[in-house]
Formats: C-alpha cells, sequence, structure tokens
C-alpha cells in the first residue's frame, strides 16, 4: 500500500492565495503550489527542477532579473489562471500512478525524441561545423547527453522505479534505506544531465541561430530548446515529488 510518507512532502506546502508569492519561496515549491510557473520560468531560464532548491531571490539574482517584478508576473499569472485541482493531481497521485505518467510521456518521449534530434544535430554539424566551430562541442554535448539519459531511463524502468512500486507495498527499513542510496544516485545524475543541457544553451547563444541559419539550422535549436524544457519537467517529477517521498 501506499504510505503515509507519501503524502508528508506536498502536505506541507500550502496552496496559494493573492500575492502570496515572495523571494524566499524556494522555486520548485512555486511550481508545485502553482505549476503554470514552470512556463514563466523556462521562459525566463530559471531552473525549477535539478537547481529548484533554492530561494527565487537567488535564482533572479543568478539570472540579472529585477525579483520585484518577478513576483508581480506571478502574482498576476495566479490571478489570470488560478490553480485547477487537475493541475494539481501529481502532487498527490500515488507513486504507482506518477510513474506511469513519467515512463508514458516523459520516458517515450525522449526514445522517440532524442535520435531525431541526434539526426539534426550530426547534419548541422557536417554542414556547417567548419564555419561555426560551436557546433562540434554542441554535437560532442549532445551525443554524450543522449547516451546518458537514455542509460537513465532504462535503468529507471528495469530496476529503480520497481524497487519504488515493491517499497510501497511492502514497507521496510532495510528497503527505505536501499532506495534512498538509489534516489541519491539518480538526482546525481539529473544533475549531470542539467550541467550538459547549461552548456548547450551557453554554446547555442541560448537557442538562437544566426542570421544565415538554413530551416534545419533553425529546427535544430528549437529542438534542444524544447528537450531543455521537457527534461525540467521530467526531472521536476521526480527530484520535486516522487523522490521526497521516501527521502
Amino acid at each position: 500500500m501506499e504510505t503515509q510518507q507519501t503524502y508528508d512532502r506536498t502536505s506541507e506546502i500550502a496552496q496559494p492565495s493573492l500575492n502570496t508569492f515572495n523571494g524566499e519561496a524556494l522555486v520548485r515549491d512555486i511550481v508545485l503550489q502553482f505549476p503554470k510557473a514552470a512556463d514563466y520560468f523556462k521562459a525566463n531560464k530559471i531552473d525549477f527542477c535539478c537547481g529548484g532548491a533554492r530561494p527565487l531571490a537567488d535564482a533572479a539574482a543568478e539570472r540579472g532579473l529585477d525579483i520585484d517584478s518577478m513576483l508581480g508576473d506571478l502574482n498576476k499569472l495566479l490571478a489570470e489562471y488560478p490553480v485547477l485541482e487537475e493541475e494539481k493531481v501529481w502532487n498527490t497521485a500515488p507513486s504507482a500512478q506518477l510513474i506511469e505518467h513519467i515512463i508514458n510521456k516523459h520516458h517515450h518521449y525522449l526514445r522517440e525524441e532524442l535520435p531525431l534530434i541526434g539526426q539534426n544535430v550530426a547534419k548541422v554539424f557536417r554542414v556547417h561545423g567548419e564555419d561555426s566551430p560551436h557546433l562540434a562541442e554542441m554535437h560532442a554535448l549532445f551525443n554524450t547527453l543522449k547516451e546518458e539519459l537514455l542509460q537513465h531511463t532504462a535503468k529507471e524502468e528495469e530496476s529503480e522505479f520497481p524497487k519504488i512500486l515493491a517499497y510501497s507495498v511492502d514497507p521496510s527499513e532495510e528497503a527505505l534505506a536501499e532506495l534512498r542510496l538509489i534516489l541519491n544516485k539518480l538526482e546525481d545524475e539529473h544533475d549531470a544531465a542539467g550541467d550538459i543541457l547549461k552548456k548547450i544553451r551557453l554554446v547555442t547563444n541560448d537557442f538562437t541561430p544566426p542570421g544565415h541559419a538554413c530551416t534545419t539550422y533553425r529546427l535544430t535549436y528549437a529542438r534542444l530548446e524544447e528537450l531543455e524544457g521537457m527534461t525540467f519537467e521530467h526531472v521536476h517529477l521526480e527530484n520535486n515529488i516522487l523522490f521526497p517521498r521516501y527521502q
């Protein structure tokens, strides 16, 4: 059965009301309270998954953004888009349901899209690499990321997620100790993937193609940016919702 611990993390987070966000709120908790904030953070290049365990004021300062303006934007969004119950479903969904969602949406996306993005990355590097040296680094970074993500998701499905579900059905101190070591390792792998994505964003100038870029060049950058956004959502569900249930 699902243990009470499953819900302790999210039950501590008060639901938002107007003008409640402040600079001391953790980035990840803002997204847990108000899921639409994820879109706002992605647009402003604020990491709400691997780097989400820090105050919004610190994240804003790192990006050179005005915290008062950000709080105004967030509270305006909250007024315009009240939180619906279905938007909070993953905060309290049973672990089995959340894991199924992660596999069906995010793992499926990676298996489908990574090879296709890889073809674009390889083509752009082959055609434009001589004139654009940064594409060699983009190509190397992406291929490292692709291999790491595919290995990571396969391991989660074959070993780590089944252990989470087994503990949920038959909890024990021994199983919990093993599970916590596993989750720490998975979080380290998430951090490594996040670091590579930050490097890709840097070498591609925030996924901004040069003026002379062809359609494939522009499409490649757009798909890499989509990959970053999907990875943020994926890691958020695991780091900020699923894993804390057992930590």
